[in-house]
């Protein structure tokens, strides 16, 4: 993406007078944080000093293979590389994670059944367990040809349609609107006796892009349709969204963020001039119902690891929590026999499938599973590589680093250098990736930046190399020359670069 800037990129204080309009407007209407309060005068000139990009390309930075500071997994490389403990995690800590971790695979099981801590599944469901979707804690996939799409699923909304509607988004009351039968995913699985919602269906054409140097790379445009629908028609305005699911390291850490440092790089009417707008995502806390700042999901649907936790519970699984009380999950009225249908609600255990205890440690595994050491960062092609990526204007939207807080309410995030290489704001991606489906701030050619770090790891722990949020890329060039809309700048860049240049960038990109 376009390189942005020098006096956006020096410092905190310049990037927060950068957007100070945007933050005002914001702060009005939403009352989010335009300015960390954890810090000290000094603490804030070094961590200016220290999450400034650097410009030195030579060797690797300090501390730059501890990608996730202190909490930085350093065990050697293997298909369970995103499944270790945060390395801040101190011992008496390390029961819950494990016991998260158990519950986190655990298989749930259609009521009324003998294991009834374990019943409860769906009635409509996409996956048994959140292991089945995060396969070694990692990167999900599409079906490629299989029966099943476990890793991969499709979410379904309409627009606004009324005023009413539209004020509802526009003050975070509500991400959209669910299809009127169908709710806001389809469930391909369903318990016995009960049909499930249907099928996904891909088709791929090829697409030939021919780079600067005359090679030909062929990318794959998915068309995305449904078959064997259960329960009648979707309706007419229903909008389809395929996702699979993301790689779960460095979820606390990213939490971890303070919201004035990320909002230092919004940009939303791109005042600056460089092309990239930039903008935060406002939704609402699903337990106090404030008003948070969005940065986990594709769109960037969700303020916290709990929240996104519940939310998979409820739509993957069918399985209620205290934050997602239905244990028909997302049966609507209108399927009035998954309505009908038995729950594994047991009194004795509380008023949800997934009590709050349960709901409690899966949030606190997935909070702590430790991003791995970089590899080969100071090697010369690495740093030949990362030279072409800052000077591509990749930073822009990948921005390398953050120093978490020093008051977070978890002391295993507190105040860490990590380099996520993400911004986690909404961007228009272009048309080329978008989906025609507004989530809350993003609209329909908006997603968040995802965040890269392992990402060079994916075909060891996840073992495919598709990325994209539809899985679309078969390898890291696919997934850079799909970039279009903001990041159209950064993409001509590198399809501009000779074979050599271009692998150097790939080759940084694998070392993350």
């Amino acid at each position: 993406m376009p390189r942005r800037s020098a006096r956006r990129l020096l410092s905190c204080a310049a990037l927060c007078a950068a957007i100070a309009g945007f933050s005002v407007a914001l702060a009005s209407g939403f009352d989010l944080p335009t300015k960390r309060g954890d810090l000290s005068e000094a603490d804030t000139k070094r961590v200016a000093a220290v999450t400034r990009p650097t410009t030195d390309f030579a060797k690797a930075e300090q501390y730059e293979a501890m990608q996730a500071g202190g909490a930085t997994s350093i065990d050697p490389v293997t298909e369970d590389s995103f499944s270790h403990i945060s390395a801040t995690i101190p011992f008496e800590e390390e029961q819950p994670f494990r016991l998260g971790n158990a519950l986190f695979k655990k298989l749930w099981v259609s009521a009324p059944s003998s294991t009834q801590a374990s019943d409860g599944l769906g009635p409509l469901f996409n996956a048994r367990s959140c292991m089945s979707c995060h396969v070694n804690d990692g990167r999900g996939k599409p079906p490629e040809g299989g029966v099943s799409a476990t890793s991969m699923f499709l979410r379904l909304s309409r627009p606004a349609m009324t005023p009413d509607e539209t004020r509802a988004i526009a003050d975070a009351e509500i991400v959209n609107f669910p299809d009127p039968v169908y709710g806001h995913q389809l469930q391909d699985l369903a318990v016995p006796g009960l049909p499930s919602e249907g099928k996904m269906t891909i088709r791929y054409t090829e697409e030939p892009v021919t780079l600067g140097d005359g090679e030909i790379v062929s990318l794959r445009r998915p068309t995305y349709g449904v078959n064997d629908l259960g329960y009648g028609l979707l309706n007419p305005a229903t909008t389809i969204s395929p996702r699979v699911a993301p790689a779960m390291i460095g979820l606390g850490l990213i939490e971890a963020i303070p919201e004035a440092d990320i909002l230092a790089h919004a940009d939303p009417n791109d005042t600056d001039g460089d092309g990239i707008h930039g903008k935060a995502a406002i939704v609402r806390d699903h337990r106090t119902g404030k008003i948070a700042f969005g940065r986990f999901g594709w769109k960037a649907q969700n303020a916290s690891v709990r929240d996104q936790t519940a939310d998979a519970f409820s739509n993957d699984i069918g399985i209620s929590t205290p934050d997602r009380p239905d244990p028909h999950g997302d049966c609507t009225e209108a399927e009035a026999k998954c309505r009908d249908m038995p729950t594994g609600v047991q009194k004795r255990l509380g008023k949800e499938e997934a009590p709050g205890p349960i709901l409690d440690l899966v949030t606190f595994y997935s909070a702590n599973l430790a991003v791995p050491a970089r590899r080969k960062a100071s090697f010369p092609a690495t740093l030949r590589g990362k030279k072409i990526f800052y000077e591509s204007g990749c930073i822009s939207c990948h921005v390398p680093k953050f120093v978490t807080r020093r008051d977070s309410a978890d002391k295993a995030q507190s105040f860490q250098l990590i380099w996520p290489y993400s911004d986690f704001l909404l961007h228009d991606m272009g048309e080329g990736l978008a989906d025609g489906q507004q989530v809350g701030s993003a609209n329909g050619r908006e997603w968040r930046t995802p965040p890269l770090w392992g990402i060079g790891l994916t075909q060891t722990v996840s073992g495919h190399s598709f990325f994209l949020h539809d899985g679309r890329a078969r390898n890291l060039t696919e997934a850079i020359l799909w970039h279009g809309g903001e990041a159209e700048k950064a993409r001509d860049a590198f399809a501009s670069l000779s074979k050599d240049d271009r692998q150097a960038l790939i080759t940084f990109l694998e070392s993350l």
